[in-house]
């Protein structure tokens, strides 16, 4: 069985072999160590059989960088935001990438409202402006959401597997801003964007960090098979999962970056490992870090927990 028949089987409840691995090793400081030794993060992935691919497009929505503007602060009106063209962007630039990894599933990382614009206005300014220019906000979430649906449609034509929609709105106990400006400004980006992911047929997967278990209701309503990371470090609970929506999402994670693993704690580490495997194996989990392993984990600690992934999965 490939890496993309195991996958997509697990997100449709349907038997497997073996439970789907995978780990976001690209980043910064750590991704060298991975280069160094084996020559690439390709190198990394084959050693460990990885089943997913985790695709970053090149560019994005917005024109220039001079629509950054974190070190300022609109009491009065926002700016306006130059969108790019989606159907003129380098797609080509993805296509060795998803070459390399045809038989592993593909997914493929897209912006989400509130993330996005973090990045334009510093979080802090864009939470303010969430209530100073409410009005302006849904209108810029609502031209985004009209430019993702052209993007993904592109990305689907490009033979990916799965839309992944990156927006952190969690804290570590909760939601970053109320449940009610989520409903008027975020849900219906969302849901736009879905029906799009639907109508096509693919899979839709959401990344949002931090605690957002208030919301979970409304993921499942927009249509998301597949969660990542369902963070346990921030009060998310398991056994809610298992009670209430293990039949609506699949958790994408499991290796939490933020208490588990790059810490030198061998013991906790192999601890955690064998209980989430013990928790998922009977239930379909694809087995994750919980974000990109960071800077101050060593290369020997990742190697031994995916020495032990692999044998507790692949045997």
């Amino acid at each position: 069985m490939t890496g993309k028949e195991r996958v997509t089987r697990t997100i449709r409840r349907q038997p497997t072999d073996q439970m789907p691995i995978y780990g976001w090793v690209n980043n910064g400081d750590f991704q060298k160590k991975v280069e160094a030794k084996y020559g690439s993060i390709a190198g990394f992935h084959d050693k460990y059989e990885f089943d997913m691919y985790h695709l970053f497009p090149p560019s994005g929505p917005f024109k220039a960088k001079r629509h950054t503007h974190k070190d300022t602060f609109y009491d009065d009106a926002l700016p306006v935001i130059e969108f790019t063209d989606p159907d003129d962007l380098p797609y080509e630039l993805a296509k060795p990438d998803m070459e390399r990894n045809a038989g592993r599933f593909i997914y493929a990382q897209t912006p989400g409202c509130f993330e996005c614009m973090n990045g334009v206005w510093g979080i802090e300014n864009h939470l303010a402006y969430l209530i100073l220019h409410t009005d302006q906000v849904r209108e810029l979430y609502q031209q985004l959401a009209q430019w993702t649906v052209k993007y993904v449609n592109n990305l689907l034509d490009l033979g990916v597997d799965m839309i992944h929609i990156s927006d952190d709105w969690g804290s570590q106990s909760g939601m970053l801003f109320s449940t009610e400006l989520w409903w008027d400004l975020v849900y219906p980006y969302h849901k736009t964007v879905a029906g799009a992911v639907k109508e096509r047929g693919a899979f839709l997967s959401l990344h949002c960090d931090g605690n957002c278990t208030a919301v979970l209701d409304d993921i499942c309503d927009i249509g998301y098979d597949v969660l990542h990371p369902y963070q346990e470090s921030a009060g998310m609970d398991y056994g809610l999962y298992f009670e209430k929506y293990k039949d609506n999402f699949l958790i994408h994670g499991g290796l939490d970056v933020q208490t588990t693993i790059g810490f030198g704690d061998y013991e906790r580490l192999e601890r955690e490992i064998r209980r989430v495997y013990g928790l998922f194996k009977n239930h379909g989990l694809l087995f994750c870090t919980t974000h990109m392993i960071q800077p101050h984990c060593t290369l020997e600690e990742a190697e031994f927990a995916y020495d032990l992934i692999y044998q507790l999965i692949r045997g």
